[in-house]
């Protein structure tokens, strides 16, 4: 029997507070599909899910880019730990 994996509703699809919230939920959807246990219809809203997360993230992370970029006036520079 499959195992039960959590329900993609509406109160869920809201974005997560913080990046680090949106990477954890898309990892727990990316082993529940990789799982192939889900159902078909579960198994659509679950990659739509993780589609939302993913451009979440990846704004996320952009938006701290740009931030690095204006603090250091305009270019990146390579970080090497001390």
């Amino acid at each position: 029997m499959p195992k039960a994996s959590p329900s993609i509703s509406p109160e869920t699809s809201e974005l997560p507070a913080t990046y680090e919230a949106g990477l954890a939920e898309l990892e727990q959807l990316v082993s529940a599909l990789e799982s192939g246990q889900l159902p078909l219809d579960q198994l659509l809203a679950s990659y739509q899910r993780g589609a939302a997360l993913l451009g979440f993230c990846r704004d996320k992370l952009q938006a701290v880019e740009d931030q690095i970029k204006v603090l250091d006036a305009g270019s990146l520079k390579t970080w090497a730990p001390e």
